[in-house]
């Protein structure tokens, strides 16, 4: 895998693109997070450039306990709002990465807690799905 950043978390799997994508929206819904937005990458590429891309796909993940937490603590934090989970395609794997939650507290110090929690939750996601069909 690539060199971790200190931003995001990400990891990779061996399903196929459908399947990767069905498993971590269920492993969202099953840590409270919903998907409010959806961008097809790859199909916005080929319609406004014509290129042929592998697949992406970026989901606009939204936990409604936590974005009301944070945006109680900083009303601002709504640009940050919701959280992409990006999967695409990698040679033989399916990865998935998204932003760290836990970054928000080197930004708004007043949300490192609730960040650090939010992105236990999400590193519990990509693990599960990472069990489950390891790269």
């Amino acid at each position: 895998m690539d060199q971790p950043v200190p931003f995001a978390l990400r990891t990779r799997t061996r399903l196929d693109f459908p399947a990767t994508e069905a498993r971590l929206r269920e492993l969202l819904a099953a840590a409270g997070f919903g998907v409010q937005t959806e961008i097809d990458v790859a199909a916005t590429l080929q319609a406004k450039l014509g290129l042929e891309t592998p697949p992406c796909r970026i989901l606009g993940a939204c936990n409604p306990a936590f974005a009301h937490r944070a945006l109680e603590l900083e009303p601002l934090v709504a640009t940050l709002m919701p959280c992409n989970v990006v999967l695409w395609e990698r040679g033989e794997h399916r990865e998935v990465a998204l932003l760290d939650p836990g970054f928000m507290g080197a930004v708004l110090p007043e949300l490192a807690e609730l960040g650090h929690s939010a992105s236990q939750t999400l590193r519990a996601v990509l693990e599960q799905l990472e069990a489950e069909a390891p790269a």
